[in-house]
């Protein structure tokens, strides 16, 4: 792999190879932008097959946590950890506290939170040897599990994505369609329930189906039905890549709104929906309770505060709409426009800054 023309191709400022013999550790931090401040990004474990794999992984992540980052309104660049290793084997205390020490040398600009194969008590491990870290226990004064968070506002998302579709971004009545019920999914599926939604649910797991059809009255289908269902919107809540060839000519809503992350197989895909007339709510913005949450640890975590802010998302999917419209475009690529562009305001304002001081410190 030519490591500095993969980085040059979508400008990725800084890679940092981690290793720590005695512990096992092998890590690799991604910092893809910081024009907005600190880069903050999760830290995924996962077995890879390759160290190119997981190069390839750590890049494609934290370029993902700029847009999401931008999108949600946050002063956060964006960035991502992965640590090749089997979440369920190669653990040990030791790891995360190496682990640790390398993002305080980064002296703030890396701030990680857990991800993939990573967890609460992960994160209290690597706080032990610094504070550039979110997401740890609530002891600690952090926010706890963003799952609930990252569910209220898909929810929020969902009501700006049904006013684009129907005209009103009232759910009463209207029959949700979720893939996955999951720690996300299934308090989504209580927020639609509290507002008179009808649910249809699916999951691998049946035992989390079976509680959802208790709590909601939801009717079960089975994991490949859920994509043909007579509803008004698909919330996608579990694997990603399932907008797809196969899926989409099934589809029989005006809305795809869900919390799973890349949910668009390919970005074509993204363009079929739109020539299909669905309204699709761009998944790195309407998943982004859990990021806005976490990174409220930054000022001393307020939950009052933190959900004013997820209440945002709101906003974001509504002008995500006013850009497709504006440029006639697909609103996959309003999304990632609305990021772009909050990212290119605040590098001409910063430059302009400097040019300023510049001038001032050449007439003294």
């Amino acid at each position: 792999m030519e490591i500095f023309k993969k980085m040059e191709e979508h400008d990725y400022e800084q890679l940092v190879f981690c290793q720590d013999k005695s512990s096992g550790l092998k890590a690799i931090i991604c910092i893809h932008d910081t024009t907005l401040g600190p880069a903050l990004g999760g830290t995924r474990m996962w077995n890879y097959a390759t160290e190119e794999e997981a190069i390839e992984d750590a890049i494609r992540l934290g370029r993902g946590m700029t847009y999401k980052n931008a999108a949600a309104g946050l002063n956060l660049g964006g960035g991502k950890t992965v640590i090749i290793g089997d979440p369920l084997k190669d653990k040990n205390e030791e790891m995360f506290r190496a682990f640790g020490r390398f993002i305080q040398g980064l002296n703030g600009r890396y701030i990680t939170a857990e991800d993939v194969g990573t967890t609460v008590a992960d994160m209290d491990l690597i706080h032990e040897e610094t504070d550039f870290v979110t997401g740890i226990s609530p002891a600690f004064g952090s926010s706890g599990n963003p799952s609930p968070v990252t569910a209220y506002g898909a929810y929020i998302g969902m009501k700006a994505a049904a006013l684009e579709a129907f005209g009103d971004d009232s759910l009463e009545g209207k029959t949700v369609a979720v893939q996955g019920v999951g720690n996300v999914a299934y308090p989504l599926c209580e927020y639609l329930h509290k507002e008179g939604a009808k649910l249809i649910v699916t999951d691998i797991n049946q035992a989390a189906v079976d509680r959802a059809v208790a709590a909601f009255g939801a009717t079960a289908v089975a994991p490949n039905d859920i994509y043909s269902q007579e509803a008004d919107i698909f919330a996608p809540c579990a694997m990603g890549a399932i907008i797809n060839d196969v899926t989409i000519p099934q589809l029989k809503v005006k809305v795809v709104a869900g919390s799973a992350n890349n949910q668009l197989k390919e970005q074509r895909h993204g363009d079929e929906l739109e020539a299909r007339g669905i309204v699709y709510a761009p998944d790195f913005v309407i998943n982004s309770g859990g990021v806005i949450n976490v990174a409220d640890e930054l000022y001393g975590y307020n939950n009052e505060r933190a959900m004013k802010r997820v209440e945002t998302i709101y906003d974001s999917i509504t002008k995500i709409f006013e850009i497709a419209k504006r440029d006639n475009i697909p609103s996959y690529i309003a999304a990632d426009r609305m990021a772009e562009e909050r990212i290119e305001r605040v590098r001409k304002s910063r430059s302009q800054f400097l040019r300023n001081e510049h001038n001032i410190l050449s007439r003294r």
